[in-house]
């Protein structure tokens, strides 16, 4: 009898318990799902928040970002290729593994492939008995880094891509990379899926539809052979585990759902902001690079992001719920470059150095509902604020409000990062706001509206160094952190989050070479990437000879993506800058 009145009063409890708001602070309670949650994987990818892309191969000597397929196997032959050096540099840069390009669009393979001639094993590097990929996961288990290989669909150099042999030889390829190296954090297959290549010599354009390679059947394969690694994919299509944010900027949206429709295609929408009600957790990887491009290039040695620019980029991809995937190209030495790699190193001490001190951790913290107060014992300075949902049990925060209180008044907090401040949005596993340096005695969080009953897990304060702008206010007004990149050698992509309107660019050439000069161009507009305006076209009159700031004005235009192509150079193949600017009305 006394058992089940025990029995009976437990459910009472648990019942009780259950009605109530639950805010675990990393206590771990267990509770109902809400909508999709993420794999084991997914979780344990998220976890990883920053881990670096290495692009290496016969590009990096034709000094291309694509390769045709017909490059000769002899340019690969570096004097000082060192795999060591490049995991301690990502080590040092705060990377928690590396994707290597193990093959890119060329066909050229960095491993000593059997089904196919075009690879490390026939060139003058060690006598063709070395293997880049093998070297590279070797080095990263000695850093404590996790590996990773990114493998190129389209082959520009296979004579049979666009038939159904290929597909065959590709799987071959992939099931050669996960089981000859170990244990594989992530596999990455891009976009870019026929047009024209070498063929084997048929020199022409070859189409595939977006069921040429079988995609189910690939991913498959991979889940048995790597059970544990997560599929990056913008191949369309079988849906992967992770999606492109639909720039190679270095953003996410300020909203960002991990969660996507379970059909349809993916558009900017989706890629960049996710959806609410998304069927599926494919969350989003935040990829852009330390250069311009994402081979190396020595027109850009002096072009590597600034530290401002990389800590912009940590807040608006690790701090958006995203991962960030940074590139460091390798020099046609065989090493990582030094200004690359003293930057990568300043970033991560920037981060340190950030967030080093929780201010939170000695004031008193109370939570009530949907309301969280930080009261400081005195009245403190800080710019920057954390929060964590545990998506485990899925991703429901909706919207939510930061104020502080100023000299006995709340008055609300904007993120600095997000134009008027709207980007109170989604939490996600980590959301940090920044906001110009206050002094408060608390601090208000609360939580507007969710899915479900809010599981937050983190509330932090930090004082942030102030860092200052890359480009000067020189009496207009010129955007400043500007993500660029470019989308073929002739063509300059620049993105921003939200819609700004513009009035003119300014482009200045190289100063110590002709090498690279745009001598005559077309300037373009777009709002979604699929619809472009043209602004402007024509001749940068004696540029070669008077390499001065050439100015392109034009009648006010709202966009989001400006498309600078290089219709003609005085030399060379690839556009070149020593800077850029674009004046906003």
């Amino acid at each position: 009898m006394l058992k089940k009145q025990l029995l009976t009063i437990v459910a009472l409890m648990l019942n009780i318990l259950s009605m109530l708001p639950i805010q675990t602070y990393g206590q771990g309670v267990k509770t109902t799902p809400c909508g999709p949650i993420p794999t084991e994987n997914q979780l344990r990818w998220q976890e990883m928040e920053m881990y670096a892309f290495i692009h290496y191969s016969l590009n990096t000597y034709t000094d291309e970002e694509w390769g045709f397929g017909n490059e000769t196997l002899e340019l690969f032959n570096p004097s000082n290729l060192d795999c060591r050096q490049w995991a301690r540099v990502c080590k040092q840069a705060g990377m928690k593994g590396i994707i290597f390009t193990a093959k890119h669009h060329c066909g050229f393979c960095m491993w000593p492939s059997k089904y196919t001639e075009y690879s490390v094993k026939n060139t003058p590097w060690k006598q063709g008995k070395g293997d880049v990929v093998r070297e590279l996961a070797e080095a990263c288990r000695e850093e404590g880094l996790k590996f990773a290989v990114y493998l190129s669909p389209w082959d520009r150099n296979h004579k049979d891509y666009g038939k159904p042999e290929y597909v065959t030889y590709f799987r071959n390829q992939l099931r050669e990379l996960l089981t000859n190296y170990g244990d594989i954090f992530e596999v990455w297959f891009d976009g870019a899926n026929g047009g024209d290549g070498w063929y084997g010599g048929a020199n022409e354009r070859r189409q595939i539809d977006k069921d040429y390679y079988g995609w189910s059947e690939t991913f498959k394969m991979i889940r048995e052979l790597q059970p544990k690694c997560v599929i990056w994919s913008d191949a369309g299509g079988e849906r992967g585990d992770l999606r492109w944010v639909g720039t190679e900027g270095g953003y996410i949206g300020e909203t960002n759902w991990s969660l996507v429709p379970r059909e349809g295609r993916l558009d900017y929408q989706i890629l960049h902001y996710g959806a609410e009600d998304g069927e599926l957790w494919v969350a989003g990887e935040t990829n852009t690079s330390i250069r311009p491009g994402w081979f190396y290039h020595k027109t850009e040695d002096e072009h590597v992001k600034s530290l401002s620019k990389l800590m912009d980029t940590y807040y608006k991809s690790v701090g958006r719920n995203s991962c960030l995937l940074l590139n460091f190209p390798i020099a046609p030495n065989g090493r990582i470059h030094p200004n690359d790699s003293l930057r990568g190193i300043a970033f991560n001490k920037m981060i340190h150095e950030v967030f080093k001190t929780d201010l939170a951790k000695k004031a008193k913290i109370k939570t009530q509902g949907t309301e969280t107060i930080i009261k400081f014992k005195k009245p403190t300075t800080f710019n920057r604020f954390v929060a964590e949902e545990d998506i485990r049990y899925g991703q429901r925060v909706k919207k939510f409000a930061l104020e502080a209180e100023i000299d006995g008044k709340w008055q609300p907090l904007k993120d600095e990062l997000v134009e008027n401040g709207n980007g109170l949005t989604t939490i996600g596993h980590r959301r940090i706001i920044c906001f110009p340096t206050i002094t408060a005695t608390r601090l208000r969080f609360t939580i507007l509206d969710a899915k479900c009953e809010p599981i937050i897990k983190r509330t932090s304060v930090y004082l942030a160094p102030e860092l200052t702008a890359d480009i000067p206010d020189s009496g207009e007004k010129y955007s400043s952190n500007l993500h660029y990149f470019f989308s073929n050698p002739k063509q300059m992509m620049i993105d921003w989050d939200t819609e700004q309107t513009f009035t003119s660019f300014r482009y200045l050439p190289p100063q110590n070479t002709h090498e690279g000069i745009v001598t005559h161009y077309t300037l373009w507009a777009s709002t979604d990437w699929q619809n472009w305006t043209k602004l402007a076209s024509g001749e940068f009159s004696n540029i070669v000879n008077n390499p001065i700031w050439q100015t392109i004005r034009f009648a006010p235009v709202k966009a989001k993506i400006l498309r600078l192509d290089a219709d003609r150079l005085a030399e060379g193949n690839r556009m070149a800058f020593d800077d850029i600017e674009v004046v906003k009305e």
